[in-house]
């Protein structure tokens, strides 16, 4: 019994730490740091150095048009600023829809490489100290230029991660669940950023210093993650600009939600292999803790200590007969249950908040499991498997301003 409550402490440990717990120890961190370090903000003075937007597009005909018009409305001097498309693989009519606007190179190949291969190539043609990744599929504030190069400004700065806002027009369902979601990823991020740098950018609006930038395998599935992520090891960190704002709808439904998961799982487990170098907490000791807190518990120890603080809570309950331990069996069942009856109502386009977001937990974690199993199979392609989503006007032209 000793060993079997050891394992519920421990799992109960990792559960509590990994998504709360690491939260709450960077805030005291946090707050610490700023008492003891003084800093005295620097004079607000004009950034405006050239830098290129790097946009990859597979097959958006719907919506590129939006994109092209959201991107030149963008406030930065346009001779400043280099507009990049690559619609490596597209078959639709996302290239010719380009062409018709004389400001944007274009870089097209039939070869459907994936988008690693996609930003590698485009690499090759920037010529700005800077560049700026952004998905096509989102829409940019028109400050989020300004409000990411103004970073660059402190040296030590090699990357600046951006905002995803996620939109819709239903306040239930994926779309709030998601947003609830990446809320509290904006929130840690901050506290990362503060503590000393977020750790892992994501794609929809992340940019890099161009002399920092080394091709990435092809094979890479997050390749975002992975940039940002070599940039630390170079000995730079990624600061976060939260006035700087990717706009996306959710999946268009579950389904399609957990296919996107699946294949992030899946780059997690190729990620921590690939960054195995960041394990050592010794060499790399703040960025370290925070890879580890925040990205790799989350992908390896947290999904199987779930199913171990469940089984070893049953077997305390039985054998030891003590309250507490039936109590807190209950609560785990009451969740499960909430979060099956959550599944069962997505199923038949049900979305109750109170029963999706548990349910949105217990997928997110059922996901990384798939995800193992898929890098240990090598059956998650590389190449774009673009996952629906809801329609959000984003057919029409539209400016997001501020």
């Amino acid at each position: 019994m000793t060993i079997i409550y050891g394992i519920f402490l421990f799992s109960l440990f990792i559960v509590f730490y990994n998504y709360i717990g690491y939260g709450i120890l960077l805030w005291v961190l946090v707050r610490i740091k700023r008492m003891l370090v003084r800093t005295t903000p620097a004079p607000a003075l004009p950034y405006e150095p050239p830098v290129t937007l790097v946009v990859a597009a597979y097959n958006e005909e719907d919506m590129i048009a939006a994109k092209i018009e959201n991107t030149l409305a963008l406030d930065y001097p346009a001779h400043k600023l280099q507009l990049l498309f690559i619609t490596d693989g597209s078959t639709d009519a996302t290239p010719d829809i380009i062409r018709r606007y004389p400001r944007i190179q274009l870089l097209h190949s039939p070869r459907r490489g994936g988008k690693t291969a996609a930003l590698n190539r485009a690499m090759e043609y920037v010529q700005t100290p800077y560049v700026i990744f952004c998905d096509a599929n989102t829409m940019l504030n028109g400050a989020a230029v300004r409000n990411i190069v103004k970073h660059y400004a402190d040296e030590t700065v090699g990357g600046v991660a951006g905002e995803k806002k996620v939109t819709g027009n239903d306040s239930s369902g994926a779309a709030a669940t998601e947003g609830i979601y990446w809320k509290y990823e904006s929130y840690l991020k901050k506290l990362d950023a503060a503590l000393y740098s977020v750790v892992g950018a994501a794609g929809e609006l992340f940019s890099i210093r161009a002399a920092l930038f080394e091709p990435v395998e092809e094979d890479v599935i997050l390749d975002d993650f992975i940039i940002s992520l070599r940039i630390n090891l170079k000995g730079y960190r990624i600061a976060y600009a939260p006035d700087a704002y990717a706009m996306e709808t959710p999946s268009d439904n579950i389904t399609e939600e957990h296919k996107r998961k699946i294949r992030i799982c899946a780059g997690g487990f190729q990620s921590i292999v690939k960054l195995r170098a960041l394990l050592n907490i010794f060499r790399y000791p703040v960025v370290s803790f925070q890879y580890i807190s925040h990205r790799v518990l989350r992908w390896t120890l947290s999904p199987l200590c779930l199913l171990l603080l469940l089984a070893t809570n049953i077997l305390l309950a039985v054998f030891s007969g003590a309250w507490p331990f039936y109590a807190f069996l209950l609560v785990q069942l009451i969740g499960y249950a909430a979060a099956f009856t959550g599944y069962r109502l997505a199923e038949r386009n049900i979305k109750i908040n109170i029963f999706y977001i548990p349910f949105y937990f217990l997928f997110m974690n059922i996901a990384v499991y798939q995800g193992f199993y898929r890098y240990l199979t090598n059956t998650q392609s590389a190449a774009w498997e673009k996952a629906k989503r809801k329609n959000n006007g984003y057919g029409k032209t539209i400016t997001i301003n501020n």
